[in-house]
């Protein structure tokens, strides 16, 4: 067993030490640290050993287990450390440097927020299947939490996904736990548009589960989160909500940023604005993706990134942000 170990250690290494995106170092983490890699065997076999043996082994297999884990994450952080800039000074200088969209700005100022504290960006398909759109999150078919999302459905089956939510389950399913991402992405529902709403927007979706994980830490992720955003201190409280997904569920409000809390027309007075849906990673949820809820506790946030921009941005009405109207977009500029 000790022989088989260093050499699924040797070939972890040697084949991370050529790898050079995030995407494929998580792929590698998950074939030689997931729930179907052969040092998971080795571990759940310990079982199988004598006291004496279970005393030598098991400390070994967990060392090993704990120095892949570093070295993955090691690799991670130092590919997010690498810029390679590849400059051609002959390239002719325009004195139009170009623009970004406003949501763009938010979602790149976000992850990277998110990233510095220990979070992974994922993505999923935009056209996704019913199962992780509603199925896994613990949303059944005759569930009345599907009458919350007007859905597109499509002709082969599928539908656009309502929500960011189904990359939690594929992340949790590929890569197990413990776990700390994030996911931006455009949803789709088919709501009537006018100056609040639309029929596609974008969400940002994070996920943190391990040992012991507390409400305590989703406040502090949140509350650090905007007030990174927004430059400035920001307070956070939480309102009992519903979600399917998550339980217990909250509204998470914060600060107005107009007045700083004090009551202003914005806030209608109170002092705070409603920002996002959170909770708890609901048992069956972490059961459904293979995660053991005895063992394992998480948290899980969702918020408007579009209506974020607007916040942040001063944009009066959401369509300007899908209206392709270079006038509106040439106000952002690159830095």
């Amino acid at each position: 067993m000790n022989e088989k170990m260093m050499n699924i250690k040797k070939i972890a290494l040697e084949e991370l030490k050529d790898l050079n995106k995030e995407a494929d170092v998580l792929n590698c983490k998950a074939k030689y640290l997931g729930k179907k890699s052969e040092l998971n065997e080795l571990l759940s076999s310990l079982k199988d050993l004598s006291v004496e043996e279970k005393k030598v082994m098991g400390p070994l297999l967990n060392q090993t287990k704990r120095e892949l884990e570093e070295a993955f994450s090691k690799k991670i952080e130092e590919i997010n450390n690498h810029i390679d800039y590849d400059f051609d000074e002959t390239l002719p200088v325009y004195a139009k440097t170009g623009s970004l969209h406003p949501v763009t700005l938010v979602i790149k100022d976000m992850t990277d927020i998110l990233k510095r504290m220990g979070f992974t960006v994922v993505s999923g398909p935009e056209m996704e299947k019913e199962y992780y759109n509603f199925e896994a999150l613990n949303i059944p078919k005759d569930h009345p939490a599907r009458d919350m999302q007007d859905t597109y459905y499509l002709s082969n089956g599928d539908l656009l996904r309502t929500h960011t939510s189904p990359n939690q389950v594929r992340a949790m399913q590929k890569y197990g736990a413990p776990l700390k991402v994030c996911a931006p992405g455009r949803v789709f529902r088919n709501e009537d548009m006018d100056a609040n709403h639309e029929t596609t927007f974008f969400q940002l979706e994070g996920m943190v589960i391990d040992k012991g994980v507390s409400i305590s830490n989703l406040i502090y992720v949140m509350r650090s989160l905007l007030s990174e955003t927004f430059k400035k201190d920001v307070r956070v409280r939480l309102r009992p909500g519903f979600f399917p997904f998550t339980e217990p569920s909250f509204e998470l409000d914060c600060s107005c940023l107009m007045c700083d809390g004090k009551g202003c027309p914005t806030c209608k007075g109170a002092g705070w604005i409603e920002f996002c849906g959170c909770g708890m990673i609901h048992p069956n949820v972490l059961r459904e993706s293979g995660i053991d809820p005895e063992e394992y506790t998480g948290f899980a946030f969702g918020f408007g990134v579009t209506r974020l921009a607007m916040m942040k941005y001063k944009i009066g009405d959401i369509r300007v942000l899908n209206s392709g109207d270079v006038r509106a977009l040439n106000e952002f500029e690159v830095e």
